[in-house]
Protein backbone atom coordinates (compact mmCIF):
# COMPACT_ATOMS: atom_id res chain seq x y z
CA UNK A 1 0.00 0.00 0.00
CA UNK A 2 1.14 3.38 -0.93
CA UNK A 3 -0.06 7.15 -1.46
CA UNK A 4 -1.03 6.00 -4.80
CA UNK A 5 -2.21 3.02 -4.38
CA UNK A 6 -4.78 2.03 -7.79
CA UNK A 7 -3.62 4.89 -9.27
CA UNK A 8 -2.65 4.77 -13.30
CA UNK A 9 0.37 7.08 -14.29
CA UNK A 10 1.89 8.09 -17.70
CA UNK A 11 5.40 8.96 -17.04
CA UNK A 12 7.09 10.00 -20.48
CA UNK A 13 10.56 10.10 -21.04
CA UNK A 14 10.66 7.70 -18.57
CA UNK A 15 13.54 5.11 -19.42
CA UNK A 16 16.24 7.09 -18.17
CA UNK A 17 17.01 10.08 -15.30
CA UNK A 18 14.36 11.64 -12.89
CA UNK A 19 11.79 10.13 -15.89
CA UNK A 20 13.05 6.95 -14.39
CA UNK A 21 12.97 7.57 -10.89
CA UNK A 22 9.41 8.90 -11.25
CA UNK A 23 8.28 5.55 -12.65
CA UNK A 24 9.92 3.43 -9.94
CA UNK A 25 8.65 5.06 -7.11
CA UNK A 26 5.00 4.74 -8.43
CA UNK A 27 5.34 1.42 -8.17
CA UNK A 28 6.82 1.34 -5.03
CA UNK A 29 3.83 3.71 -3.75
CA UNK A 30 1.58 0.90 -5.50
CA UNK A 31 0.53 2.99 -9.04
CA UNK A 32 0.17 1.42 -12.16
CA UNK A 33 2.73 2.98 -14.10
CA UNK A 34 3.02 3.89 -18.31
CA UNK A 35 6.44 4.04 -18.94
CA UNK A 36 6.95 6.61 -21.70
CA UNK A 37 10.41 6.55 -23.35
CA UNK A 38 11.32 6.69 -27.20
CA UNK A 39 14.96 6.09 -26.78
CA UNK A 40 16.94 8.56 -27.98
CA UNK A 41 20.29 10.31 -27.24
CA UNK A 42 20.73 13.80 -25.03
CA UNK A 43 20.04 15.60 -28.39
CA UNK A 44 17.03 13.69 -29.77
CA UNK A 45 18.76 11.33 -32.37
CA UNK A 46 17.55 7.44 -32.86
CA UNK A 47 19.33 5.02 -30.55
CA UNK A 48 17.42 1.69 -31.08
CA UNK A 49 17.56 1.58 -27.97
CA UNK A 50 14.35 0.30 -25.64
CA UNK A 51 14.93 1.50 -21.92
CA UNK A 52 11.50 1.43 -21.34
CA UNK A 53 11.21 -1.99 -21.13
CA UNK A 54 14.02 -2.30 -19.10
CA UNK A 55 12.42 0.23 -16.22
CA UNK A 56 9.31 -1.85 -16.55
CA UNK A 57 11.32 -5.11 -16.00
CA UNK A 58 12.85 -3.40 -12.42
CA UNK A 59 9.01 -2.78 -11.63
CA UNK A 60 8.06 -6.20 -12.33
CA UNK A 61 10.57 -7.01 -9.94
CA UNK A 62 9.28 -4.74 -7.23
CA UNK A 63 5.62 -6.74 -7.73
CA UNK A 64 4.41 -3.37 -9.47
CA UNK A 65 2.47 -3.23 -12.60
CA UNK A 66 3.37 -1.42 -15.57
CA UNK A 67 3.84 -1.59 -19.70
CA UNK A 68 6.33 -0.20 -22.04
CA UNK A 69 4.91 2.56 -24.68
CA UNK A 70 7.00 3.98 -27.00
CA UNK A 71 5.46 7.05 -28.10
CA UNK A 72 6.75 9.88 -29.70
CA UNK A 73 4.84 12.21 -27.29
CA UNK A 74 5.19 15.12 -29.30
CA UNK A 75 3.26 13.53 -32.29
CA UNK A 76 -0.12 14.26 -31.70
CA UNK A 77 -2.13 10.89 -32.82
CA UNK A 78 0.87 9.37 -30.78
CA UNK A 79 -0.06 11.02 -27.82
CA UNK A 80 -3.64 9.82 -28.23
CA UNK A 81 -1.90 5.93 -28.52
CA UNK A 82 0.11 6.58 -25.71
CA UNK A 83 -3.10 7.02 -23.15
CA UNK A 84 -5.15 4.62 -24.79
CA UNK A 85 -2.85 2.53 -23.97
CA UNK A 86 -3.23 3.39 -19.92
CA UNK A 87 -7.12 2.64 -20.88
CA UNK A 88 -6.43 -0.27 -22.52
CA UNK A 89 -4.43 -1.88 -19.82
CA UNK A 90 -5.74 -0.76 -16.81
CA UNK A 91 -8.89 0.65 -17.39
CA UNK A 92 -8.12 4.17 -16.42
CA UNK A 93 -5.61 6.96 -15.95
CA UNK A 94 -5.32 9.56 -13.47
CA UNK A 95 -1.78 11.34 -13.47
CA UNK A 96 0.07 12.25 -16.40
CA UNK A 97 3.78 13.18 -15.94
CA UNK A 98 5.15 15.25 -18.53
CA UNK A 99 9.01 14.62 -18.24
CA UNK A 100 10.70 13.69 -21.71
CA UNK A 101 12.81 16.42 -23.34
CA UNK A 102 16.31 16.30 -25.03
CA UNK A 103 19.08 19.68 -25.41
CA UNK A 104 21.16 20.83 -27.82
CA UNK A 105 23.06 23.62 -26.24
CA UNK A 106 23.83 26.84 -28.34
CA UNK A 107 24.01 29.97 -27.64
CA UNK A 108 21.20 32.07 -28.87
CA UNK A 109 23.46 33.81 -32.28
CA UNK A 110 24.58 30.12 -33.03
CA UNK A 111 21.17 28.35 -32.61
CA UNK A 112 19.71 27.10 -35.96
CA UNK A 113 16.36 26.69 -36.74
CA UNK A 114 15.95 22.89 -36.71
CA UNK A 115 17.85 23.37 -33.26
CA UNK A 116 14.79 25.34 -32.28
CA UNK A 117 12.40 23.40 -33.66
CA UNK A 118 13.28 20.25 -32.17
CA UNK A 119 13.70 21.37 -28.65
CA UNK A 120 10.51 23.85 -28.55
CA UNK A 121 8.66 20.50 -30.27
CA UNK A 122 9.95 17.98 -27.42
CA UNK A 123 9.32 20.05 -24.87
CA UNK A 124 6.13 22.38 -25.22
CA UNK A 125 4.15 20.19 -27.89
CA UNK A 126 5.17 17.44 -26.02
CA UNK A 127 3.64 18.48 -22.89
CA UNK A 128 0.67 19.99 -25.11
CA UNK A 129 -0.20 16.73 -27.34
CA UNK A 130 -0.01 13.94 -24.02
CA UNK A 131 -1.93 15.82 -21.55
CA UNK A 132 -4.41 16.80 -24.34
CA UNK A 133 -5.02 13.32 -25.76
CA UNK A 134 -5.65 12.37 -21.61
CA UNK A 135 -7.82 16.12 -21.48
CA UNK A 136 -10.57 14.41 -23.70
CA UNK A 137 -10.59 11.14 -21.21
CA UNK A 138 -10.93 13.46 -18.21
CA UNK A 139 -13.59 15.20 -19.51
CA UNK A 140 -15.66 12.82 -20.99
CA UNK A 141 -15.41 10.96 -17.35
CA UNK A 142 -16.86 14.30 -15.58
CA UNK A 143 -19.57 14.93 -18.32
CA UNK A 144 -21.02 11.36 -18.02
CA UNK A 145 -20.86 12.03 -13.84
CA UNK A 146 -18.01 10.30 -12.99
CA UNK A 147 -15.79 11.84 -10.00
CA UNK A 148 -12.54 13.03 -11.73
CA UNK A 149 -9.84 13.46 -9.09
CA UNK A 150 -6.90 13.45 -12.42
CA UNK A 151 -3.28 15.36 -11.74
CA UNK A 152 -1.02 17.19 -14.79
CA UNK A 153 2.28 17.25 -13.52
CA UNK A 154 4.65 19.58 -15.76
CA UNK A 155 8.47 19.60 -16.34
CA UNK A 156 9.92 23.11 -16.46
CA UNK A 157 12.92 24.02 -15.30
CA UNK A 158 15.59 26.58 -13.22
CA UNK A 159 16.05 28.18 -16.90
CA UNK A 160 12.78 28.35 -17.83
CA UNK A 161 12.44 30.52 -14.59
CA UNK A 162 15.52 32.65 -14.73
CA UNK A 163 16.84 31.85 -18.27
CA UNK A 164 19.85 29.95 -18.96
CA UNK A 165 23.05 31.25 -21.12
CA UNK A 166 23.87 28.56 -23.87
CA UNK A 167 20.40 27.29 -23.79
CA UNK A 168 17.97 29.73 -25.38
CA UNK A 169 15.45 27.22 -26.86
CA UNK A 170 15.10 24.90 -23.94
CA UNK A 171 14.64 28.40 -21.60
CA UNK A 172 11.86 29.41 -24.03
CA UNK A 173 10.42 26.03 -24.02
CA UNK A 174 10.55 25.25 -20.19
CA UNK A 175 9.26 29.09 -19.52
CA UNK A 176 6.18 28.27 -21.94
CA UNK A 177 5.54 24.79 -19.62
CA UNK A 178 5.42 26.91 -16.72
CA UNK A 179 2.91 29.79 -18.25
CA UNK A 180 0.71 26.13 -19.77
CA UNK A 181 0.74 24.96 -16.39
CA UNK A 182 -0.73 28.09 -14.69
CA UNK A 183 -3.65 28.04 -17.69
CA UNK A 184 -4.27 24.25 -17.47
CA UNK A 185 -4.80 25.08 -13.44
CA UNK A 186 -7.54 27.76 -14.23
CA UNK A 187 -9.42 25.80 -17.13
CA UNK A 188 -9.33 22.12 -15.98
CA UNK A 189 -10.81 22.56 -12.05
CA UNK A 190 -14.15 22.25 -13.25
CA UNK A 191 -13.79 18.74 -14.41
CA UNK A 192 -11.49 17.34 -11.41
CA UNK A 193 -8.42 18.32 -12.64
CA UNK A 194 -5.27 19.96 -11.40
CA UNK A 195 -1.85 21.04 -12.79
CA UNK A 196 1.36 21.53 -11.32
CA UNK A 197 5.03 22.14 -12.24
CA UNK A 198 8.21 21.30 -10.97
CA UNK A 199 11.60 23.06 -11.98
CA UNK A 200 14.20 20.05 -10.93
CA UNK A 201 17.51 19.72 -9.94
CA UNK A 202 19.60 16.96 -10.22
CA UNK A 203 22.23 14.92 -12.29
CA UNK A 204 20.87 13.26 -15.28
CA UNK A 205 22.67 13.48 -18.88
CA UNK A 206 21.33 17.09 -19.34
CA UNK A 207 23.40 18.14 -16.35
CA UNK A 208 26.30 15.94 -15.41
CA UNK A 209 28.76 17.70 -18.42
CA UNK A 210 27.61 21.53 -18.46
CA UNK A 211 26.98 21.44 -14.78
CA UNK A 212 29.58 18.89 -14.22
CA UNK A 213 31.41 20.63 -11.48
CA UNK A 214 28.02 20.83 -8.99
CA UNK A 215 26.44 17.29 -10.23
CA UNK A 216 29.35 15.28 -8.91
CA UNK A 217 28.37 12.21 -6.59
CA UNK A 218 29.64 12.07 -3.32
CA UNK A 219 31.93 8.96 -2.32
CA UNK A 220 29.84 8.44 0.60
CA UNK A 221 26.56 9.88 2.03
CA UNK A 222 23.61 11.92 0.88
CA UNK A 223 23.78 12.21 -2.72
CA UNK A 224 21.69 15.74 -3.31
CA UNK A 225 21.95 15.68 -7.37
CA UNK A 226 20.80 11.99 -7.17
CA UNK A 227 17.91 12.02 -9.85
CA UNK A 228 15.83 9.89 -7.42
CA UNK A 229 15.28 12.91 -4.75
CA UNK A 230 13.04 14.50 -7.93
CA UNK A 231 10.16 11.29 -6.97
CA UNK A 232 8.79 12.22 -4.22
CA UNK A 233 7.05 15.54 -4.90
CA UNK A 234 6.17 14.14 -8.16
CA UNK A 235 4.01 11.06 -6.50
CA UNK A 236 2.91 13.21 -4.09
CA UNK A 237 1.54 15.81 -6.46
CA UNK A 238 -0.17 12.71 -8.84
CA UNK A 239 -1.89 11.52 -5.70
CA UNK A 240 -5.11 12.09 -3.67
CA UNK A 241 -3.46 14.10 -1.79
CA UNK A 242 -2.77 16.87 -3.57
CA UNK A 243 -6.17 17.89 -4.41
CA UNK A 244 -5.78 21.20 -2.75
CA UNK A 245 -2.60 22.13 -4.44
CA UNK A 246 -2.63 24.02 -7.98
CA UNK A 247 -1.61 26.08 -10.53
CA UNK A 248 1.84 25.88 -8.81
CA UNK A 249 5.45 25.57 -9.62
CA UNK A 250 7.87 23.78 -7.22
CA UNK A 251 11.82 23.80 -7.45
CA UNK A 252 13.08 20.90 -5.47
CA UNK A 253 17.04 19.92 -5.43
CA UNK A 254 18.13 16.88 -2.73
CA UNK A 255 16.59 17.70 0.26
CA UNK A 256 14.92 21.02 -0.69
CA UNK A 257 11.70 22.26 -2.19
CA UNK A 258 10.25 25.62 -2.62
CA UNK A 259 7.14 27.47 -4.19
CA UNK A 260 8.88 29.36 -7.04
CA UNK A 261 7.45 33.00 -6.74
CA UNK A 262 6.15 33.88 -10.85
CA UNK A 263 5.46 37.07 -12.24
CA UNK A 264 3.54 39.45 -10.09
CA UNK A 265 2.16 42.57 -10.97
CA UNK A 266 4.26 45.41 -10.19
CA UNK A 267 4.41 49.41 -8.53
CA UNK A 268 2.36 50.74 -11.10
CA UNK A 269 2.40 54.93 -12.35
CA UNK A 270 -0.47 56.35 -13.88
CA UNK A 271 0.35 59.19 -16.06
CA UNK A 272 -3.79 59.72 -16.39
CA UNK A 273 -2.93 60.34 -20.06
CA UNK A 274 -0.98 59.11 -23.01
CA UNK A 275 2.48 58.76 -22.00
CA UNK A 276 5.21 60.54 -24.24
CA UNK A 277 8.05 58.91 -25.14
CA UNK A 278 10.02 61.96 -24.28
CA UNK A 279 9.25 62.01 -20.55
CA UNK A 280 8.81 58.41 -19.92
CA UNK A 281 12.39 57.59 -19.57
CA UNK A 282 12.45 59.32 -15.77
CA UNK A 283 9.49 57.22 -14.62
CA UNK A 284 10.72 53.89 -15.67
CA UNK A 285 13.81 55.06 -14.00
CA UNK A 286 11.75 55.69 -10.73
CA UNK A 287 9.52 52.02 -11.24
CA UNK A 288 12.69 50.10 -11.49
CA UNK A 289 14.05 52.33 -8.48
CA UNK A 290 11.60 50.24 -6.12
CA UNK A 291 11.38 46.85 -8.04
CA UNK A 292 13.45 43.75 -6.73
CA UNK A 293 16.22 43.37 -8.97
CA UNK A 294 15.58 40.40 -11.22
CA UNK A 295 17.31 36.66 -10.50
CA UNK A 296 20.59 36.54 -12.22
CA UNK A 297 20.36 34.34 -15.53
CA UNK A 298 21.97 31.06 -15.01
CA UNK A 299 24.99 31.45 -16.47
CA UNK A 300 25.87 34.84 -16.57
CA UNK A 301 28.71 36.58 -15.31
Amino acid sequence: MGICDGRVVIVTGAGRGIGREHALEFARQGAKVVVNDLGVSLAGEDTGESPGDQVVAEIAALGGEAVAHGADVADFAQAGELVQCALDTFGGLDAVVNNAGFVRDRMFFTTSEDEWDAVIRVHLKGHFATTRQACDYWRAQSKAGVTVDARIINTSSGAGLMGSVGQSAYSAAKAGIAALTLVQAAELGRYGVTANAIAPSARTRMTETVFADRMTAPEMGFDPNHPENIAPLVVWLASARSAHVTGRVFEIEGGMVSVADGWQHGTVHDEGRRLDPATIGPIIDRLLATAPAPAPVYGAS
